[in-house]
């Protein structure tokens, strides 16, 4: 009798414990929205140097709306982003590590290729370079290269996003100098998304630099976040929210191909101007 109720009861601790399936292909849109206090002012989208030269201006997380649609068919992601801004299209291959950019502001289209190992000395020249300013413009890393340490505490609260059976959580953030930020996030226990951990936030239309820029705590959690809230420098405060999910749909393999009629360079040129080109500086986010 014993050996019967043993059997009869593994079937609901497995599913207790059942673990979000891991989907391969999907198409998100998302809105994020950040607001600013009026005492926020923006830069200037593009400048001239000393010499005579155009630099382009790129602010993360500025005040407004961001539209985001991405496809993730296996290892391929493709991420296009549309605010005032401009326009801006993400193509990763997570096989070859590499991630290439389509930007188009003030009415220019330029492109450019990094690998990550590229991104990885990029952040380090930028973190370098910030600390040297007294770190008044946005740092890729961490001061000091110390991570944050994450914690997530799951709250008993639950709610639609899209369509979707949501759960709350805190994703909390505890960085080396002893402050704490504090993430809210609905997420669904139900699926994770293969290479994609989060999507929309100030970084997703830009460079693909979130593919190596470590962890912001969302990938640890029990599912995907379809929501999530918060607080940015400044006082400022953004809001991710997915707004269609699809999952039923097949994406070719054309969606993910590089246009031919814009010319590709390699990430290192742009930044530093290269032969005829424009210099990139990304400020205060």
């Amino acid at each position: 009798m014993k050996k019967i109720i043993t059997l009869l009861c593994l079937p609901a601790s497995l599913a207790v414990y059942a673990q979000p399936r891991v989907l391969t292909q999907a198409t998100l849109t998302t809105k994020t929205t950040i607001v600013s206090p009026e005492t926020d002012e923006a830069p200037a989208m593009s400048t001239t140097s000393a010499d005579g030269q155009e630099i382009r201006v790129m602010r993360f997380g500025g005040d407004g709306e961001t539209k985001t649609t991405t496809w993730l068919k296996n290892d391929l992601t493709k991420t296009f982003s549309e605010s005032e801004m401009g326009r801006t299209t993400v193509i990763r291959d997570n096989t070859k590590k590499l991630t290439t950019t389509i930007m188009e502001i003030m009415g220019k289209r330029s492109g450019f290729y990094a690998t990550d190992e590229d991104q990885a000395q990029m952040r380090k020249r930028m973190d370098s370079m910030m600390q040297g300013r007294g770190g008044q413009n946005i740092t890729f890393g961490a001061p000091g290269g110390k991570p944050p340490v994450y914690n997530i505490s799951y709250v008993d609260e639950t709610k639609k996003v899209s369509g979707y059976n949501c759960k709350k959580a805190l994703v909390i953030a505890t960085r080396s100098n002893g402050s704490m930020d504090t993430t809210t996030v609905w997420y669904c226990p139900d699926f994770k998304i293969q290479n994609l951990p989060s999507t929309g936030g100030v970084a997703a239309g830009f460079g693909g630099f979130n593919a190596v820029q470590g962890s912001n705590g969302l990938e640890d959690l029990n599912g995907f976040p379809m929501e999530y809230q918060r607080n940015m420098a400044r006082g400022r405060k953004m809001t991710v929210q997915v707004t269609k999910l699809v999952i039923d749909k097949e994406i070719t393999d054309k969606e993910f191909e590089i246009p031919k009629d814009i010319e590709i360079k390699a990430m290192k040129d742009m930044q530093n101007g290269g032969p005829g080109g424009p210099q990139i500086r990304m400020i205060g986010g």
